[in-house]
């Protein structure tokens, strides 16, 4: 059946009301685009993922390691998610979804990447506020282990350390919610955040007093509506070992 557009779910949440649609896009031949909107402003679209994924492959890249635990905060479509479960090398993966409507769009299929993220024994889904849990004193991402260290966080939640979608998220991305981050990673883990905006010297300074070290990757992208390319920055922390 052909469609222009169909509404799939409208929800009321205390962060606005969150939609997620599919359509076509005559512009790119009738393509099958999913969408997330909270609110009247685009969170995602199926389009561009180049950078969620490449959040995945450069945080694991950078610890080489096995048997390793992962955090992802922030599931929206799940391509981060998946890309991190592609890797045999993770032994668990968590996923930190404040949005109760996000996490059952997976769980009822309604997203394309749903099933492969719902059916991996190694994915937990779990409804929470990501920076509640990683500004905590003392406590983790596991209820079930508090103390327990994790190998990488990778985060994609806001838009830019300086672009949030709520007010409150503004206080992670200094020294104090930074460290508080570092605590809960294993000596030589690895921090990852997705912006959409250019790299931030001043985050950047931020990051270097807390970490051992970092770096930023811009990633490129082909934008078929401006007919050029579009470009997502990549932040990587490593914590002191």
């Amino acid at each position: 059946m052909t469609f222009i557009l169909e509404e799939l779910d409208y929800q009321k949440t205390p962060l606005g009301d969150i939609s997620l649609r599919r359509r076509a896009e005559p512009r790119l031949g009738g393509e099958i685009l999913y969408e997330v909107k909270l609110g009247d402003e685009f969170l995602m679209s199926s389009l561009f993922t180049t950078a969620e994924s490449r959040l995945a492959k450069l945080g694991l890249a950078a610890l080489a390691g096995s048997a390793m635990d992962i955090v992802v905060g922030g599931l929206g479509l799940g391509h981060t998610a998946a890309a991190v479960l592609e890797d045999p090398s993770v032994r668990s993966l968590r996923v930190v979804e404040v949005m109760r409507p996000v996490i059952d769009w997976h769980r009822r299929g309604l997203v394309p990447l749903g099933q492969r993220l719902v059916s991996d024994p190694r994915c937990t889904l779990m409804q929470a506020d990501f920076f509640k849990l990683a500004s905590s004193a003392g406590g983790g991402f596991d209820p079930a282990a508090p103390t327990r260290p994790v190998h990488a966080v990778l985060l994609d939640i806001d838009h830019s350390p300086s672009h949030w979608l709520h007010p409150a998220n503004q206080a992670f991305y200094a020294v104090p919610g930074l460290r508080g981050l570092a605590d809960k990673l294993h000596p030589g883990g690895v921090f990852g955040l997705w912006s959409n905006d250019p790299p931030d010297a001043a985050f950047m300074r931020v990051l270097n007093t807390v970490f051992q070290s970092c770096e930023s990757h811009v990633v490129n992208f082909a934008n078929p509506y401006t007919g050029g390319e579009s470009s997502n920055t990549i932040y990587l922390a490593r914590r002191r070992g």
